[in-house]
């Protein structure tokens, strides 16, 4: 057996969606779904969310995919003690039978998304077949890889999806089908989303959908590190295994339409005074006098036309915009797409980061943080700089990845992302 089993040249494969055996708690074990399940890893707002999930049931899936302790070798072999006792104790049981997962999420305002959770073979960049769209920082991929060695299990589903344009009508069609019937879970959480999840197990079904997701690419919406983890592990264990497939939700945009918004960031050491006063003659700055939503309508107003943040952590709003173009040209480097060097993650990384402000993207400087109010919020407690962003749209995020292009770290965030601690993959299931 060739132990890195991946080093033969194959015909192109397309994607590879397998059923599994779901891991999922058992209700009557726990107070109520919505108090066990969290928002992925790295959008739970640390450490008050933690917290605050942590409090809500003594099973809250934060326990698995965010422990504490004092070194990374106690959380993550906590980790692995709790799930194996959960599922000792049969707070968390296996489904009887393989079978693919189709997911559904609601919210209040008619945003609708279905999706099928499956396990899915994890290929090699060469293949082209799952299109990363932003760089990884290896100290994540690396912490992600040692926790889901140590749980030998996949512990929430990382976002793909794919445009069926009409190509994809059997799958379509089985999840309009499936979500008429009643489901195997149905739960609402706190940021008004509901959940329901359906089990999908006939033979029949399952090859279709196989058949018909062989021949499309998928794009990561949300998970690059825990895609690059997958690719990892996969390439340190014997193949055919376990590892040769990861735990994935796989959306078509076609037909449902994913939300895209920005990843602001916090700099840690550093005043917006001392931010602004460092732009003086290289941006224009303003001050918005408005209301953070008010303020978030000027930068869109303002990134519609060029590169554009806002500043906030001194109790107002500062517009950054109108960077000067020889500034651009000597720091935005000339070797990528027009498209990619005028981002606005580009210009802020290059430019900004790099040569105005000389920040360094550790984490010890800068975190990264999906909700735009909790931002604000660090870096007044902090003394800290928030540099809100403008979404990017999905199209430019595809038209990129398609050229192999990747967008800098924490550029995008789509959504609604799958809720965690709803199904689980475990590796000896």
């Amino acid at each position: 057996m060739n132990t890195a089993g991946h080093s033969e040249a194959k015909a192109p494969r397309g994607l590879e969606l397998t059923p599994f055996r779901g891991l999922r708690y058992d209700p009557d074990r726990v107070g109520s779904l919505a108090a066990v399940t969290s928002p992925p890893y790295d959008v739970v707002v640390r450490p008050d969310g933690l917290h605050h999930l942590q409090s809500a049931d003594p099973f809250n899936i934060v326990r698995l995919i965010l422990p504490e302790a004092d070194t990374p070798e106690a959380r993550n072999a906590q980790a692995a003690d709790t799930l194996r006792r959960w599922r000792s104790e049969g707070v968390l049981t296996a489904d009887p039978e393989p079978g693919l997962y189709v997911y559904e999420q609601r919210d209040g305002d008619g945003m609708l998304q279905r999706g099928i959770i499956g396990a899915l073979r994890v290929s090699d960049p060469d293949e082209r077949v799952v299109l990363p769209h932003e760089d990884v920082m290896p100290h994540v991929v690396a912490d992600r890889a040692d926790l889901m060695r140590a749980t030998s299990a996949n512990l929430e589903p990382l976002l793909l999806t794919y445009r069926g344009d009409g190509s994809a009508a059997v799958t379509a069609g089985l999840i309009e089908r499936t979500a008429g019937r009643p489901p195997l879970l149905a739960t609402t959480t706190e940021d008004g989303f509901r959940h329901r999840l359906w089990s999908v197990t006939d033979p029949a079904d399952l090859a279709a959908v196989r058949r018909e997701i062989a021949g499309h690419q998928a794009l990561i919406a949300d998970g690059h590190h825990r895609w690059a983890t997958y690719r990892r592990l996969r390439a340190e264990h014997p193949s055919p295994g376990p590892w040769d497939h990861g735990l994935v939700l796989l959306v078509d945009t076609a037909r449902y339409p994913l939300r895209v918004r920005a990843i602001h960031r916090l700099l840690h050491g550093l005043a917006v005074a001392d931010a602004v006063a460092a732009l003086n003659g290289l941006f224009r700055v303003r001050r918005v006098d408005a209301p953070l939503d008010g303020a978030m309508d000027v930068l869109a107003e303002a990134a519609a036309d060029g590169n554009a943040f806002l500043l906030a952590g001194d109790g107002a709003f500062h517009l950054v915009d109108r960077p000067d173009p020889e500034l651009l040209a000597r720091t935005v480097p000339v070797d990528r797409p027009v498209a990619w060097r005028t981002l606005d993650a580009t210009v802020l990384h290059a430019t900004l980061l790099d040569h105005v402000w000389r920040v360094p993207d550790s984490p010890g400087h800068i975190a990264y943080i999906h909700d735009t109010a909790a931002t604000v919020d660090k870096a007044c407690r902090d003394g800290g700089t928030a540099v809100l962003m403008h979404p990017v749209h999905e199209d430019v995020v595809r038209d990129l990845a398609r050229q192999g292009v990747t967008m800098p770290r924490k550029s995008t965030s789509f959504g609604p992302k799958p809720a965690s601690g709803l199904v689980l993959r475990a590796l000896d299931l």
